[in-house]
């Protein structure tokens, strides 16, 4: 078993973030730390209106998940070995960069900066890394009503911003998880295996490939 205590799952949308954090937080008796996306009083503007609504929708996120954060980790839970969450504060840089124009960012950077200093860098970062096609598969499965005109090339530069961010990425052990081909809420091997490479990374950045198989249609 690692003893490392708090884990981030990351992604871009649809990479299956909150339900693999969730399984885990049940299956090791762990603290679970889920964003609270649907309280962004901005996003389904900014779905329906991107380039109107992105600074608010952003700004709104940056505030409100910097409180979550904070409140979240302010006291150690001593009860509990495990956190895992579905998000890290990372991807507020992530979105902005490929949301706002270059006055907008400059401001967000200003408050960014500030904020990023008070934020707990996770023992373990799992990225779920995916092809634009599949993550636009799960979205349109999972038919959230806010998502349903969400477009390819949207999610083509999301995954391209965070292949991007994570090739840079260093603040801590970084696990990239091809997760393409693999239902692992559908499979108990699979997820056995996963769980094995989550709670056993090495330091530094390792990779997790597993052998495809069917994905329920």
């Amino acid at each position: 078993m690692s003893e490392r205590h708090y884990i981030v799952f990351e992604g871009a949308i649809g990479a299956g973030k909150t339900t693999l954090a969730t399984i885990f937080a049940e299956r090791l008796d762990g603290r679970l730390v889920e964003e609270k996306f649907e309280e962004n009083p901005f996003l389904i503007d900014f779905y329906r209106d991107p380039r109107r609504y992105a600074f608010q929708t952003e700004l709104f996120f940056l505030l409100s998940r910097y409180r979550q954060q904070t409140e979240q980790f302010a006291q150690p839970d001593l009860f509990q070995r495990f956190v895992f969450s579905d998000y890290h504060f990372v991807k507020n840089r992530i979105f902005a960069h490929l949301t706002l124009d270059e006055r907008e960012y400059q401001l967000y950077d200003m408050v960014a900066n500030r904020l990023e200093k008070d934020i707990l860098p996770p023992d373990l970062m799992v990225y779920l890394q995916s092809t634009p096609e599949r993550l636009m598969k799960n979205i349109r499965k999972r038919d959230r009503s806010f998502e349903r005109n969400m477009n390819l090339a949207y999610i083509v530069s999301l995954v391209e911003a965070y292949n991007q961010f994570f090739f840079h990425y260093d603040a801590s052990p970084l696990l990239i998880v091809n997760s393409t081909a693999v239902d692992f809420a559908g499979s108990e091997a699979k997820l056995d295996e996963l769980m094995e490479y989550v709670l056993n990374a090495p330091n530094g950045t390792s990779y997790y490939n597993p052998a495809p198989e069917e994905i329920g249609r």
